[in-house]
């Protein structure tokens, strides 16, 4: 049994954002090893947003981000339980992680099921005529198109895309995270993106 030290605890909280003692117990599951430590946390993380999930979230923040430059803006409503995750500094940085994150993406929807039928449906068309003349055989070309249905709701919907600041994670197990960490269901629940010279004359 590897012996777990205090900076290598301190190193997993600063990954993960989770508590000491769930840290030091991921170590001591994972024999030392920080990165199978950070998955079986990330994995007990989703068992707690899970459990969470079903739980009203009225309070929140609207976060607003402004590129430099002015031309791109950002305006985001993050919910949460209480107002006092609300007003703590680590709920107030992801919501301003997730404004800029917007900004960099543009996503269309928050969530796969955002997603109309109809756009899903010509998307499904595209990426079969696509396959097609690609010569692709017959029997593999459902599997082809459920593959690109997968990149495609990484582009459009928000909750499926690779965090701008770290790709390893969606923005969706960003969230998951976060209510592991802050004990409360978190939810993206509206969202707008303004660039100068796009907007309705």
């Amino acid at each position: 049994m590897a012996e777990i030290t205090a900076s290598m605890v301190k190193a997993l909280r600063e990954k993960t954002g989770a508590g000491f003692m769930d840290c030091k117990k991921a170590l001591q599951d994972a024999d030392g090893d920080i990165v199978d430590a950070e998955l079986n946390l990330r994995k007990r993380g989703i068992d707690v947003a899970q459990k969470k999930a079903g739980r009203e979230a009225k309070e929140g923040m609207i976060g607003a981000y402004i590129h430099p430059g002015s031309k791109l803006g950002v305006i985001v409503e993050v919910n949460c339980e209480s107002d006092f995750v609300a007003r703590t500094g680590d709920f107030q940085q992801l919501v301003h992680d997730i404004a800029m994150h917007i900004a960099a993406t543009d996503p269309r929807f928050l969530r796969k099921e955002d997603v109309d039928e109809q756009v899903l449906e010509k998307e499904r068309e595209i990426q079969r005529a696509r396959a097609i003349e690609e010569g692709k055989p017959e029997q593999i070309i459902d599997k082809i198109v459920d593959g690109r249905m997968k990149k495609f709701y990484e582009e459009v919907c928000l909750y499926e895309q690779p965090f701008v600041k770290d790709n390893a994670a969606t923005v969706g197990e960003l969230i998951t995270a976060s209510i592991s960490k802050m004990g409360e269901n978190i939810l993206v629940s509206r969202m707008a993106r303004f660039k100068v010279g796009e907007g309705d004359v």
